[in-house]
């Protein structure tokens, strides 16, 4: 699945053709290392993002936009002064680097036109979006490079830009097909290794697949190869040159059980067709794939230290609950404390001065028993004595039994927070978990008492999915839109599910006072597998029932419920083939 130097060639075909000749409309930078450049002329409008995040670089069209900062980072500022209404003249890519230039021409403060350069690095960690002057000098880039952090190359204003050649890698576009197996016999190494380690711009996913190709196996090493497994992988990797020269790109991604493996611009046969996604365009395919798990590490990142306020509560709990168990076991004794008393005064007359213990029956079960004595102590003493520690193991007892639930209780709220900390999507489904936290005591509202009466607006709402019958269906994203949907948006006979035992959400079908195919219930309990701690198994228990079957017990933490009639079902957690709505 990485993000490689074919890849990027298929995207800037994509965007020689769409892009070239029109111009910069808007430029925006929702994030401190992403851009997004709205692009008008004969293509219509576009929007080109442009992300340098060390965990996650991308570049592709999208028509989806992202809310901006009230005021713009420096870096933004700097390219409305330059590049406003900017004309794209060109958009290359050197050889099957992961470098993208995007040359373009405005006018500055006298009318005169220049030329300007917009250069993205999408290399991991080292991802960049650098903007030069025709001299090829760096203006300013979205992340400075000092000396401090990088001996290869400075990325400053004012510093020449090149590109680090740090690795010793052939350009597959300019390798003529005779020499490709030189290539590779010169690394000592597995074949598919020797494919990405010799050439730029392929990730070991094309290697393994141009292996496939020529029907060699991967694993093998290259110094074992026959002279005709040589001509195979030279004539596979000839043929993708020749793909990407006359851009014959195929964007597909494949799946393994649902769920996507791996994607790629060029066809990849080494997979069966039937788990095969194919797309019209890379930018759609990078678009689809990427958007979730873009949304999810941001959304991480900003939810760190709501994380660690649950983690901390939690750990907590739960050691005190291990505490509290202990302790509760303890007082299993109190009951062998009380008989030990009665049998004592029942029997103690045969207890001589002195005695260590007593041989009596027990008339509980019929059986001889013998009690612990004090020989300091009479019988009647020794009887009291064991009166006292059941009296004080029984309140114990009972306080610990209150305690646990208690404790029970919070542990069960805080794993149910954390799973929604897992669910979560946007910046709006956190602020609901955060005023959950304060409510909870687990959080104090900023501004002190002032402070109590403003909360932050709530915007967040539940995923709305259709059916494949066209039934409605809810997920609550949180304990309070899981108390909502459950008693408030649900009437008596709508059906109602979640996940068996584990921290989930509540799953809500409007049935509409229908009798409901056997497929909407398959596809609600995946939406409820989906949406739980168990998210990823391939068997999932959910129980399902009626709404006028779940009740709330008075007291009780948001989102607890109770129900003592229901139906279950073991199904797994895919929910690829749901269609949801755009709420």
């Amino acid at each position: 699945m990485a993000f490689d130097g074919v890849t990027i060639a298929g995207i800037v075909n994509e965007l020689k053709q769409q892009i070239t000749g029109n111009r910069i409309y808007k430029i925006a930078q929702p994030e401190k290392d992403e851009l997004i450049l709205t692009i008008k002329g004969s293509c219509g409008q576009v929007r080109l993002l442009l992300s340098a995040d060390a965990s996650l670089p991308l570049i592709y069209m999208t028509e989806k936009n992202k809310t901006s900062p009230m005021t713009a980072p420096n870096f933004c500022m700097l390219l409305r002064k330059h590049l406003q209404n900017a004309r794209i003249v060109s958009v290359t890519q050197p050889g099957l680097e992961r470098v993208v230039r995007i040359e373009l021409e405005h006018l500055n403060e006298l009318g005169d036109l220049c030329s300007k350069y917009l250069i993205i690095e999408l290399m991991g960690k080292h991802s960049n979006i650098i903007f030069c002057d025709d001299k090829n000098m760096i203006i300013d880039s979205i992340k400075h490079i000092s000396g401090m952090v990088s001996s290869v190359r400075e990325v400053l204003p004012g510093r020449e830009y090149f590109i680090p050649k740090t690795q010793d890698k052939a350009e597959l576009l300019e390798t003529q097909r005779q020499d490709i197996a030189a290539v590779l016999t010169a690394k000592s190494m597995p074949l598919y290794k020797a494919v990405y380690c010799g050439f730029t711009g392929l990730s070991p996913c094309v290697a393994h697949e141009l292996c496939h190709r020529a029907g060699v196996d991967s694993d093998k090493a290259v110094g074992e190869l026959s002279e005709q497994e040589l001509e195979q992988i030279s004539k596979a990797l000839h043929d993708l040159s020749e793909e990407i020269k006359n851009r014959q790109f195929t964007p597909n991604i494949v799946y393994e059980n649902g769920q996507p493996k791996e994607y790629a611009a060029t066809r990849l046969t080494s997979y069966s067709d039937d788990n095969t996604r194919y797309f019209d365009t890379i930018s759609g395919l990078l678009e689809f794939y990427y958007a979730e798990k873009s949304t999810i590490t941001r959304i991480r990142q900003r939810s760190v230290d709501l994380r660690k306020i649950v983690q901390t509560a939690l750990e907590r709990n739960v050691k005190k609950y291990d505490l509290q168990l202990k302790q509760l076991a303890d007082t299993k004794k109190r009951e062998t404390y009380r008989i030990y008393g009665e049998l004592l005064n029942t029997y103690g007359y045969e207890a001589q001065p002195g005695d260590s213990s007593l041989e009596a029956l027990n008339y509980y079960d019929n059986q001889m028993i013998t009690i612990p004595l004090d020989p300091m102590l009479s019988a009647g003493e020794n009887a009291k004595k064991y009166f006292e520690k059941y009296q004080k193991l029984k309140r114990t007892h009972e306080a610990l039994t209150t305690l646990t639930a208690e404790t029970k209780a919070e542990i069960d709220h805080l794993s149910s927070i954390s799973t929604s900390l897992d669910i979560a999507l946007q910046e709006a489904d956190l602020v609901q978990i955060k005023e959950e936290l304060i409510e909870s005591g687990y959080m104090k509202r900023k501004g002190g008492m002032k402070g109590k009466q403003k909360r932050e607006r709530i915007t967040s709402k539940p995923f709305h999915y259709i059916s494949s019958d066209g039934y409605h269906i809810y997920v609550g994203k949180n304990n309070y839109q899981n108390e909502e949907l459950t008693f408030k948006l649900a009437t008596g006979n709508d059906w109602w599910f979640h996940a068996k035992g584990i921290p989930g959400s509540h799953v809500v079908v409007k049935a509409n006072g229908d009798e409901l195919p056997d497929r909407v219930f398959e596809e609600a309990g995946r939406l409820a597998a989906h949406y739980s701690q168990a998210r990823g198994q391939d068997k999932v228990e959910i129980d399902y029932t009626q709404k006028k079957n779940v009740k709330k017990p008075n007291g009780s933490k948001p989102g607890f419920v109770v129900y003592y009639t229901n139906y279950s079902l073991v199904i797994n957690s895919d929910i690829s083939q749901i269609q949801q709505m755009d709420d």
